[in-house]
């Protein structure tokens, strides 16, 4: 690879002193880098390659890191950080203890907002270019790039509704190349659609109705067209609006081909761009495709069940259902708000709704969960993918709070399944009917069985189970994380002495057997793949506290701090809830 430019570059000082006309060949060299490393390592592909040209030109443009650039998402961002003194360290991107696969704060002065969750981007711009005129730096630049699948969720709309009547110096880069991690959806994109095709009339803008200064749509891999551009609107106070269109996965022929796959394709050929097939013969399925799957088989059933995502069919499986019974299931676009009200106005009506969103997000829509949901009792099977430590995406995407925020509410319950059967049953006795609304949370990657598919059975709700009886200590699982229980307990030097049970609730709790336990048991250890503070251990706690009951309780889980980004198994032994862990801990005991 002959890094001729790109070698001498580690930060936009560097890259300022080149002649414009050396730009397409550093734009080839920053893709070719991207596309090693990531070939490699594996990380976010498509998205960055698709703004390489945006990215050379934003730096070389502006003033960073004095002017402030904010990455909504930030899946775009490898680029960004390349060009910003961290090009030598590039290939521990997304492993533990290396940079973090988004911009973040705590890691460079370029990176001036920590982002990960969509839709944010104009908000903290417009805040930032609020704050620099109240400090009369009315010179400098403020600007937030969002891609068109981001820019239709509400909060986006915020920023653009409150930016249009400031003074703000705000530069809004709509980079627009029709899909997010799976294609964009909804009305908001066949306008901008109509927009890149010219079809639309210019007197018909809805970003110039808002008070912006528009401009474009314009080539966004045109790295000359762009600078001119990004020079005239330097010069232009006030909010401005640049539409770009590019291409994701752009320089890679097989990644523009199929851009949801390349989205994070895992590990490929560089130069073909073929991705390493990895067997999944003889290993058991992903929980997602338990959920999808499953999801199927009922609604051929039960013609009334629906299913909703916001804007992750494929993440989260829920694109079986799209493709089986297309009316039936919607991808709303990344909108977890409107997600969570649809579902409880669908569920008005009688009809029985799998309302699908990744643990971290459904914490977007969590007034949505109280007052729409719960407080009218309104039977919307939540479930929740992602539970628990994500891994290498960190802790914007850690689903590890959801027991504590799920648990106070009233009429909620709360379920963990241990395995995929459980998972199955679930949701067979959900959609049978019930009587509140419930979250199902499961987490990312495979579960542990590969003879999965068994007739479904009705769960007993509110029922823990016993695995395993001892005489003196009794564990306390809730989720997949009983696995981890299970091997240790076989690989100690006392399992006589210690009891496992298995609390798929977290709400309701089976209080019958926690007397049991409490009366019969010198200790307790309760262990989960989620916040302690507020979680299953301190609900666990409280019963015994308010029954009285005078026993040493230690609550395992997801300390309280955010955990960073590394492998699952890297991040559970940092928590201490891995394997070998525990199995110190209860030779200790």
């Amino acid at each position: 690879m002959s890094e001729k430019l790109l070698q001498n570059i580690h930060n936009p000082s560097d890259l300022r002193q080149l002649d414009e006309s050396q730009l397409p060949l550093l734009a080839k060299e920053l893709r070719d880098f991207i596309i090693d490393i990531v070939s490699r390592k594996e990380g976010h592909l498509g998205a960055s390659l698709g703004v390489v040209e945006l990215t050379i030109a934003l730096h070389y443009v502006f003033n960073t890191p004095e002017d402030l650039l904010v990455w909504d998402v930030g899946h775009q961002a490898y680029g960004h950080k390349i060009l910003t003194d961290r090009k030598d360290v590039f290939h521990t991107n997304r492993e533990l203890h290396g940079i973090s696969g988004f911009p973040k704060r705590s890691e460079s002065v370029y990176d001036t907002f920590g982002v990960g969750h969509s839709s944010t981007a104009i908000s903290a711009a417009l805040g930032m270019a609020i704050a620099s005129n109240l400090k009369g730096e009315t010179e400098k630049q403020h600007i937030a790039i969002v891609g068109d699948a981001s820019i239709a969720s509400g909060m986006a709309f915020e920023g653009l509704n409150h930016a249009g009547v400031t003074d703000a110096n705000l530069l809004v880069i709509l980079n627009d190349n029709a899909i997010g991690i799976d294609p964009s959806v909804g009305a908001l994109k066949d306008y901008l659609t109509s927009v890149k095709e010219g079809k639309n009339p210019k007197e018909n803008n809805m970003i110039k109705s808002l008070n912006f200064d528009y401009s474009g749509p314009i080539d966004g891999h045109d790295i000359f067209g762009l600078i001119k551009e990004l020079k005239r609107l330097q010069n232009i106070k006030g909010p401005k609006f640049l539409h770009i269109i590019t291409t994701k996965g752009k320089g890679l022929q097989l990644a523009e081909e199929d851009q949801v796959k390349y989205h994070a394709p895992g590990k490929f050929d560089a130069v073909t761009g073929e991705i390493h097939p990895v067997s999944s013969a003889h290993l058991p399925p992903k929980f997602q495709d338990v959920f999808g799957l499953t999801l199927v088989e009922l609604a051929k059933q039960n013609k009334k069940i629906i299913g909703i995502t916001p804007a992750m069919p494929s993440g989260s499986s829920m694109k079986f259902m799209m493709e089986a019974f297309p009316k039936r299931a919607f991808d709303v676009g990344i909108a977890e708000q409107h997600a969570v009200t649809l579902a409880a106005g669908m569920a008005t009506q009688g009809m029985v709704v799998f309302c699908n969103v990744y643990s971290t997000f459904l914490q977007r829509a969590y007034d949505q969960v109280i007052h729409d949901v719960a407080l009218q009792n309104l039977p919307v099977i939540f479930c929740l993918d992602r539970a628990g430590l994500v891994g290498e995406d960190g802790a914007t995407h850690h689903g590890i709070f959801d027991i504590a925020y799920l648990s106070c509410i009233p009429n909620m319950i709360v379920f963990a399944p241990i395995n995929e059967i459980e998972l199955r049953n679930i949701l067979y006795t959900a959609q049978l009917g019930l009587n509140h609304p419930i979250a199902i949370r499961y987490p990312r990657g495979r579960g542990v069985l590969l003879d999965w598919e068994k007739p479904f059975e009705k769960v007993a709700i509110g029922k823990a189970k016993m695995f395993q009886k001892g005489s003196k200590i009794a564990i306390l699982s809730t989720g997949t994380i009983g696995n981890n229980v299970s091997k240790a307990l076989s690989e100690i030097d006392n399992p006589n002495a210690f009891s496992h049970y298995h609390f798929p609730f977290v709400k309701p709790l089976d209080e019958n057997v926690l007397h049991e336990i409490c009366q019969s048991h010198e200790q307790i250890i309760t262990i989960e793949d989620a916040a302690v503070i507020g979680g299953f251990g301190s609900l666990i706690a409280s019963f015994c506290s308010e029954n009285n009951y005078k026993i040493a309780i230690n609550k395992l889980g997801i300390p309280d701090h955010f955990i960073e980004h590394g492998s699952v198994n890297e991040l559970q032994q940092i928590c201490e809830i891995d394997v070998e862990s525990l199995i110190r801990k209860f030779n200790q005991l």
